[in-house]
């Protein structure tokens, strides 16, 4: 398997991933033009295709800049291919991007996602404690 940065035109093979891992649903806003954005502001999106999955998108690890530090989104690999220690290098080249970018790394995982958090406490993140997460995903219903 080969990582590489995204491509135009990898869109719908991220999108196929990431709906039967489903890191995306509708509410999230995921679309090609977010994407391409978020990588024109200073991050990445990473890829992972091999000859031997006839060169489907087979990962993804997104990463946004906000001037202040990187987020790590969307890292995933297909279910056929997940337990085959693919993880490590998808994480290693979104790694290598963040101490090349110079910022600190947050990410999010479920609890209950034993096999990430194992794989991210590997890697060196640590767990922030005492914080809950919080969002507002329609925007139309912020009162002002």
């Amino acid at each position: 398997m080969k990582v590489r940065p995204y491509r135009k035109g990898d869109f719908p093979g991220i999108m196929e991933l990431w709906s039967v891992t489903g890191l995306s649903r509708p509410e999230r806003g995921d679309d090609e033009a977010t994407v391409e954005r978020s990588i024109a502001m200073g991050g990445e999106m990473f890829v992972m295709t091999g000859e031997d999955a006839g060169g489907k998108i087979t990962g993804t690890s997104w990463l946004t800049f906000d001037g202040r530090r990187i987020h790590m989104h969307h890292f995933g690999i297909i279910p056929e291919y997940q337990g085959k220690g693919l993880s490590a290098s998808l994480l290693r080249e979104s790694l290598r991007f963040v101490r090349e970018k110079g910022f600190q790394v947050k990410l999010e995982v479920h609890r209950t996602n034993e096999a990430a958090v194992r794989l991210y406490r590997k890697a060196g993140f640590e767990y922030l404690t005492n914080y809950d997460v919080y969002i507002i995903r329609d925007i139309q219903s912020i009162e002002l």
